[in-house]
C-alpha cells in the first residue's frame, strides 16, 4: 500500500496482474472496431462512402470534445476505477445498439456513446499505471501495457474474422461488448489502495506543483503545442488509411471474406506491435525523439505502397509498416507528456489536450477521406494523405525537441 505521496510504489502481483488482463481486453474496445463498423454499414446496410466517412467521424469527433474534461476529471477524481468499468458498460450497450436497431440515428447515437467511453480510457488506463508504479518504472509498465493492448487486439481481430466470415459481420459487435463486460471485471480486480492518486496526477514526486488554471499551463508548453499540432496530422493522415483498406478490399470480396482480409491486416500489424511496444519501453530512457522519428517515417511510406499494388496479400503485408509506427507512437505519446508534466499535477489534464488533438485529426481524417473518395479514387486518396503524413514529418524533426534529455535538465 502506497500511504504518502513520497513512498516508492510497491503494487500488489494482483494489481499489475488485473492491469495486465484489462489491456488486454481494452485493446478493440477503446477503438470500438472502426474498421469493421465500415465492412459492415458498407457491405451488409448498403451505406454510400460518404455516410460512413461521417459515421465514423462521430465517434472521433465525440472523443474530441470529451477528451480533455476526461483528463481533467482523470486528474481530480479518486475514483478512476468507478468510471472505467462504467465506460466499459456504456461501449457494451453501444456495440448492441448499433446491430439490434440498425437505424442511422440509433447508429450515430451509438457512435456518440463510444466517443464518451474511448475519452476516458487513455488518460484514466494511464493514470491508474502511474499510480501503481511511479515514474521511475513508467517506460517499462508502459511498454507492458502497451504489448497486452496489442496481444488483446490480435486474438480480437482473429476471432472476429472468424465470427464474420462463419457468422456474421453483426456478431463482431457482440464481440465487442463481451470483451467490455471482461474489462470492466478485471479494472475492478485492481486494489484501490495501491493506487497513489497524487502521484497519478504527475504530482508527488520530485518537481513542483502549478496552481494556475490547466489551460494556462498547457498554453505555456511550446514543446507541448508543437507534439500536439504533430500529432493531429499524424492522426489526420493515418485514421482513415485503415477504414480505406477494408472499403477497397470489400469491394473485391463477400462479407465475409472482407471481413477476414480486414483481420488480417489487423492481426499482421499488432503482431509487429507486441514486440515493437516492449522494445521501445526497454529503450525509450536512452531517447524519445530518434524513435518518434522512426513512427512518422513509416506513416507516408505506407500511404504510397497502397497505391502500388491491387493484391490482396501485399496489402496485407504493407500492414507491417502500420505495427512499427502505431507500436512506437503508442508507447512514447504517454512518455512524452509524462516527461512535459513532471511534477506538476497536469499529467492527465495533458494527455486528454494531446488525446483531444489526436481525436481531432483522426475524427477530420475519416469524413476527409470519405468526401475524397467520393470524388476521385483510393490512389488519390492514399497520396494525399501520405503528403499530410510527410509534413508531420518534417514538424517533428524540425520542431518537436527531445523530452526526455529536457526534462531531466530542469530537474
Amino acid at each position: 500500500m502506497v500511504s504518502t505521496s513520497s513512498a516508492v510504489p510497491h503494487p500488489s502481483r494482483q494489481s499489475l496482474s488485473a492491469l495486465d488482463k484489462a489491456n488486454f481486453l481494452l485493446a478493440d474496445v477503446r477503438d470500438g472496431m472502426g474498421p469493421y463498423l465500415a465492412i459492415y454499414l458498407m457491405v451488409t446496410l448498403r451505406w454510400q462512402p460518404q455516410d460512413i466517412g461521417i459515421a465514423m467521424s462521430v465517434m472521433g469527433i465525440t472523443t474530441v470534445v470529451m477528451q480533455t474534461p476526461a483528463g481533467i476529471l482523470v486528474d481530480r477524481t479518486t475514483r478512476k476505477k468507478l468510471f472505467t468499468v462504467l465506460a466499459s458498460l456504456l461501449m457494451a450497450a453501444a456495440a448492441l445498439l448499433t446491430i439490434t436497431i440498425p437505424t442511422y440515428p440509433v447508429i450515430m447515437a451509438g457512435q456518440t456513446l463510444m466517443g464518451i467511453s474511448a475519452a476516458w480510457f487513455g488518460p484514466a488506463v494511464a493514470a491508474i499505471t502511474l499510480g501503481l508504479v511511479g515514474h521511475q518504472a513508467l517506460d517499462a509498465r508502459i511498454g507492458r501495457n502497451e504489448t497486452f493492448n496489442h496481444a488483446g487486439n490480435v486474438v480480437a481481430a482473429l476471432l472476429a474474422g472468424l465470427i464474420g466470415h462463419f457468422l456474421s459481420s453483426k456478431g463482431i459487435f457482440v464481440l465487442l461488448a463481451l470483451m467490455s463486460l471482461l474489462s470492466s471485471i478485471s479494472i475492478w480486480q485492481i486494489k484501490d489502495e495501491e493506487i497513489n492518486h497524487e502521484l497519478a496526477r504527475g504530482s508527488g514526486e520530485s518537481g513542483h506543483k502549478t496552481d494556475e488554471s490547466p489551460w494556462r499551463s498547457l498554453l505555456r508548453m511550446p514543446s507541448l503545442l508543437l507534439f500536439a499540432l504533430a500529432c493531429v496530422l499524424f492522426h489526420f493522415a493515418n485514421a482513415a488509411m485503415l477504414p480505406l483498406l477494408g472499403q477497397r478490399l470489400s469491394l473485391k470480396a463477400q462479407a465475409g471474406e472482407a471481413s477476414v482480409y480486414m483481420s488480417a491486416c489487423i492481426v499482421v500489424a499488432q503482431i509487429v506491435m507486441i514486440p515493437v511496444s516492449a522494445w521501445v519501453g526497454k529503450h525509450a530512457s536512452k531517447g524519445r525523439k530518434r524513435i518518434l522519428l522512426v513512427a512518422f517515417l513509416v506513416l507516408p511510406i505506407r500511404g504510397v505502397l497502397y497505391t502500388l499494388t491491387n493484391d490482396e496479400i501485399l496489402l496485407v503485408c504493407i500492414q507491417v509498416l502500420d505495427g512499427l509506427g502505431a507500436g512506437i507512437f503508442g508507447v512514447l505519446s504517454i512518455l512524452i507528456v509524462s516527461d512535459l508534466t513532471k511534477g506538476t499535477g497536469l499529467f492527465n489534464t495533458t494527455q486528454g489536450a494531446i488525446a483531444t488533438a489526436v481525436g481531432l485529426g483522426a475524427s477530420l481524417s475519416n469524413a476527409f477521406a470519405g468526401f475524397l473518395l467520393q470524388r476521385s479514387n483510393f490512389q488519390t486518396v492514399f497520396l494525399v494523405l501520405s503528403g499530410i503524413a510527410l509534413v508531420a514529418l518534417l514538424l517533428v524533426w524540425w520542431g518537436v525537441p527531445e523530452t526526455k534529455v529536457a526534462n531531466e535538465s530542469i530537474q
